[in-house]
């Protein structure tokens, strides 16, 4: 079985680094699997590309920024992820895709796959799958839908749009897009149960199969470590109580939610029985000289870390990692921090339940209640069986998500879609 992941970088984002452990995971249970992307930034043996040649990768720059740019000039200054994807290319006649059993598309923006030549890849007449690692297939332009539910029927009048009507950008992507599924046979992946119910509630894709596979992780790298020891390695006190976060964005930011993060921080510091002097939080993937906020903790900023097993390290000196986010599929920074052991406070929604269990490995707060977030933090804080705590979190990640079980339950799906085509 030969199988071709489409994405638009290689390893960008969580959808880049999705693709790319799915990728090594089908491999190691002997699939011929391969990832093609459309623009890498540097000489990479982990995929294949699209643009080669310098026409071809002038071709993609002028595409990406084009599509970035146009998609922010007609958005307002909400930090929305919105797509106009007037851009496009067309790969069907490429020999990865001429040769694959399996087509299987991830994250194409920026440039890459219009509608008009997603709907193109029929042409090829292979099955086709699609992972959707957020929201923006099914949307007229958006990839974070909040309480929108314009995508029910048809997508106008849209609220992060500068011009906004009946018949703006969204509704005429929400068009486009309409006319090229209708072309289209591809079986959906959601990576969580909560996308797959937002697939169902679409205009647009409502009526196609879905199955429910998460994402993976790489557990040999992603494990625990003795946590006095990660902490020594931080340089951090090991009788500190430490809280972990990612990257955070300006304090105004809606889709991280840093502003719930940050009243919930201040709300445990202010709480009886917590000691501010005993906590220390430790935050990782800012750039150098961001202008952060005040922290009520004393707080170490660790930039960005490209070496995964000093981030897992990172994560093991974390007791508790806390996320804010207000909507995600399935992060993976919260299966990161269980697969090292490390449970997880966060809001209850989108994918997260999926991984987070109240009370067992992590705790899920009301949404939007930075009050709740910092009842999980003190949970944590207080908790006499905090040993049994991680090892549940460790647990869930082998039993449900490890390299193993996600690619089986792939190529069982694979193997199924093949085997209706016909002879």
């Amino acid at each position: 079985m030969k199988v071709v992941h489409l994405n638009t970088y290689e390893g960008n984002g969580g959808a880049g680094r999705a693709c790319l452990r799915l990728n090594d995971a089908l491999k190691a249970s002997g699939a011929d699997s391969s990832v093609m992307v459309y623009y890498q930034f540097k000489p990479s043996s982990k995929t294949g590309s699209f643009s080669n040649t310098v026409i071809q990768k002038a071709a993609a720059i002028f595409n990406i920024l084009s599509e970035r740019y146009l998609s922010k000039a007609v958005t307002k200054a909400l930090k929305t992820p919105f797509s106009l994807q007037w851009f496009g290319r067309s790969v069907i006649k490429h020999p990865a895709l001429q040769e694959a059993d399996i087509i299987h598309l991830h994250w194409v923006n920026h440039g890459f796959l219009s509608p008009k030549f997603i709907a193109q890849l029929d042409e090829l007449e292979k099955p086709i799958v699609w992972t959707f690692h957020d929201s923006n297939a099914f949307t007229g332009g958006c990839h974070v839908r909040y309480s929108c539910e314009h995508f029910h029927k048809e997508c106008g009048h849209c609220p992060l749009l500068k011009s906004s009507g009946p018949n703006d950008q969204s509704h005429q992507t929400w068009l486009r897009k309409k006319r090229a599924y209708s072309e289209l046979n591809c079986h959906i992946i959601a990576p969580s149960n909560w996308m797959a119910a937002s697939v169902k509630m679409s205009s647009l894709m409502g009526f196609r199969e879905v199955t429910v596979i998460p994402n993976t992780i790489e557990t040999k790298v992603f494990k625990p470590y003795v946590k006095t020891e990660a902490k020594r390695i931080l340089r951090i006190n090991p009788d500190k109580f430490v809280l972990m976060s990612g990257f955070m964005p300006s304090s105004d930011d809606k889709h991280k939610g840093t502003p719930y993060l940050l009243a919930a921080l201040n709300d445990l510091a202010s709480r009886p029985g917590v000691d501010k002097e005993r906590i220390e939080l430790i935050v990782f993937g800012n750039k150098p000289n961001t202008e952060m906020p005040d922290f009520p903790f004393k707080t170490t900023f660790l930039g960005t870390i490209s070496n995964d097993e000093h981030l897992a390290k990172c994560y093991s000196a974390a007791d508790v990692f806390v996320t804010p986010s207000l909507e995600d599929n399935l992060p993976n920074t919260v299966m990161e921090s269980l697969a090292c052991a490390t449970p997880v406070v966060a809001f209850k929604t989108g994918g997260i339940p999926d991984m987070v269990k109240h009370l067992l490995n992590g705790y899920l707060a009301e949404y939007e209640s930075a009050a709740d977030l910092a009842t999980g933090m003190e949970w944590l804080y207080h908790e006499e069986h905090a040993a049994e705590i991680q090892k549940e979190a460790r647990k869930t990640i082998l039993s449900q998500f490890s390299e193993e079980v996600i690619a089986q339950k792939h190529l069982l799906l694979y193997q199924s879609l093949i085997d209706l085509q016909p002879r």
